[in-house]
């Protein structure tokens, strides 16, 4: 049987995605190089041929996941504020997680402000994405709290998950963070 090798960009998503996980675990300051090369299966100077730092991977990180928020919000744009538009967010966010769990953790991450310094300051493009995709203004509280709440409960939940195969839990995931957010559900026969 031929072994198909991984490209060079494959390679790449997964220390990305590795990465995210990890800096959503233990923070940016406290994830080293060692810990996600040991997480890739990599050697730590294997790493950084791929990423000549440790900046450079967070930049990678933020950058990437920044820039999925920002094609969510995109794609919404044109939908009025409310439940469609909200549950075509948290489908795509839904979508994102099962492929890769670790970006939900990092969006969570953002959206608690434990990071200082330059790294903060880098994350909050990601939670500005994600409130522009919800239509909700940050200095909303219970509309920003239920924006975060319904993360909360999909980070939770796809990493909890993470074994089930995606077909089998992508429909109560999706419920469950548009629940969060506070609209009724649609009844039985209505589309949602």
């Amino acid at each position: 049987m031929v072994q198909v090798r991984p490209t060079r960009q494959e390679i790449d998503d997964e220390i990305v995605e590795r990465a995210a996980a990890l800096f959503a675990r233990y923070g940016f300051q406290e994830t080293s190089l060692q810990r996600i090369a040991d997480a890739v299966g990599y050697s730590k100077t294997g790493l950084l041929h791929r990423f000549p730092t440790k900046e450079a991977l967070q930049d990678a990180v933020i950058e990437r996941w920044a820039g999925k928020v920002r094609d969510i919000a995109g794609r919404v744009r044109d939908l009025p504020p409310g439940p469609e538009r909200d549950r075509a967010v948290i489908t795509e966010l839904v979508d994102l997680a099962l492929r890769g769990p670790g970006v939900v953790s990092l969006l969570l991450a953002a959206l608690s402000s434990l990071e200082t310094g330059e790294v903060a300051v880098r994350l909050k493009t990601v939670t500005e994405g994600l409130f522009e995709a919800f239509a909700a203004d940050t200095e909303d509280s219970p509309r920003a709290i239920r924006v975060g709440a319904a993360l909360g409960a999909l980070a939770v939940m796809s990493l909890a998950t993470r074994d089930a195969p995606a077909a089998a839990v992508r429909e109560q995931l999706i419920a469950a963070s548009y629940d969060t957010l506070g609209h009724p559900r649609p009844g039985p026969g209505e589309d949602h």
